[in-house]
């Protein structure tokens, strides 16, 4: 039971009735108790109504989600009230609320617009419907649960970059310009000689039969395994700029595999911390990033240390094979050289391995910011914290261990880059 503002208004102005008339006072305040129990009767029930939702169920982070709810009248009473379609408050509802005047037997539709703030799974929560009764003195209310989940994909802000490093890669391949020589790339043709060309190229064969200088032209090398191992424990949950570092390391792995799945690589991805919590392996080109923007979506970090052995192994039996493997991660000094270092060589001694981590651009401001005594302790804090991360990439890079660090707006492509630059040498 509900009671609207006409009720209490009643029943609060039987105060002062008896106390100026006595007895005035409670037949005022037993009529107001006699309208509600009408009005009780008279309401139509919200019990006696259908629910169904539906519209979009998948968007990406950043876009709007159309969806809607719909109450089909059951019962013999004109349904007159207020409903509510509620979500959970990342879900960015709009428009939940409506007034609904539903003839019996007769069915309504109702737009709600969802503007997320959050990845992952967006739930809804109960369709409440209340109904007054004819003098609005009183209604029903009832609580009817339908089911309803919004997956919010992330954003992949970075495939802006995507053409740009397409262009490059078609470079290459031989496909814009003219073959590039690297150490372990394919034979691809041959071509006449070009000034700049290197002379380790010539063919001299070919160059006998057709009386001009021939050179021979490679393309990278095809079809190799890229795994992308992302660390979802504790370094992943610190905000760096107006996200956390989890998923600046999610839009730096779909532009990359975006980029090695058109270069004709196998590309996997393996997310873990103390347990793995998503895997994605053997996709298609075409089901690649589909397959993975599902994966990443619920995907959280968790406030644990990283079990790096796990991650090690996980990698290990994903990968025959010589591959790449690129670990996104912290450059957490405690983490990385008491917790990776010591379990790196099963992996590297077979593999590529590289490292990515986005760099916090606000370390670099706080050296800088010694105006007051404050600020002195905190750029002190910022250039340690920074001495750190600069020997522990070290470390890694005295195990040949490929390091890329670079700030928010330049990780993904800088990561990119690194890729092509690697297909470039044959290093793959």
């Amino acid at each position: 039971m509900v009671l609207t503002w006409r009720a209490a208004a009643l029943a609060i102005a039987a105060v002062p009735v008896a106390f100026v008339t006595g007895a005035w006072g409670w037949v005022v305040l037993g009529l107001a108790v006699v309208l509600v129990v009408v009005d009780l009767v008279l309401c139509p029930s919200p019990r006696k109504v259908s629910i169904r939702r539906g519209g979009d169920t998948s968007i990406r982070l950043g876009e709007q989600a159309d969806t809607w709810f719909m109450i089909n009248n059951q019962g013999r009473r004109r349904l007159r009230g207020v409903a509510r379609n509620a979500w959970i408050p990342s879900a960015g509802a709009r428009g939940g609320i409506r007034k609904i005047d539903i003839p019996p037997g007769q069915r309504r539709r109702y737009p709600t617009v969802l503007e997320p703030t959050r990845r992952g799974d967006r739930r809804a929560g109960p369709v409440v419907i209340r109904t007054l009764g004819p003098l609005r003195f009183a209604g029903r209310q009832r609580n009817h649960h339908v089911p309803m989940t919004v997956r919010v994909l992330p954003p992949f802000t970075s495939r802006k970059h995507l053409p740009s490093r397409l262009a490059r890669l078609r470079e290459l391949d031989g496909r814009s310009v003219l073959l590039q020589r690297g150490q372990g790339t394919e034979f691809d043709s041959l071509r006449e000689y070009v000034p700049g060309d290197d002379v380790r190229s010539i063919e001299w064969r070919a160059t006998a039969r057709a009386n001009t200088v021939m050179v021979k032209t490679w393309r990278p090398e095809r079809d190799r395994h890229v795994l992308i191992v992302i660390d979802s424990g504790r370094t992943s949950a610190g905000r760096v700029g107006d996200q956390p570092r989890l998923d600046h390391n999610l839009d730096a792995a779909l532009l990359l595999a975006a980029l090695a799945s058109k270069a004709g690589d196998r590309v996997d991805l393996l997310i873990v911390d103390r347990e793995v919590r998503a895997s994605v392996e053997k996709k298609s080109a075409g089901e690649l990033i589909g397959s993975l923007v599902n994966a990443m979506a619920p995907i959280e970090a968790t406030l644990v240390e990283s079990d790096h052995r796990l991650m090690i192994n996980e990698a290990l039996l994903r990968v025959t094979q010589r591959s790449l493997v690129v670990l996104l991660t912290g450059l957490d000094a405690s983490s990385i050289s008491e917790g990776l270092i010591p379990v790196l060589p099963t992996l590297i001694n077979k593999h590529r391995l590289v490292v990515a981590s986005v760099a916090d651009p606000r370390l670099a401001e706080l050296t800088h910011d010694t105006r007051d005594a404050d600020e002195a302790y905190a750029a002190a804090a910022a250039e340690a914290d920074r001495e750190r991360r600069l020997r522990t990439a070290d470390q890694l890079r005295g195990l040949g261990v490929s390091i890329v660090s670079e700030p928010p707006e330049s990780f993904a492509p800088g990561l990119a880059d690194h890729y092509l630059a690697l297909k470039k040498a044959g290093q793959l």
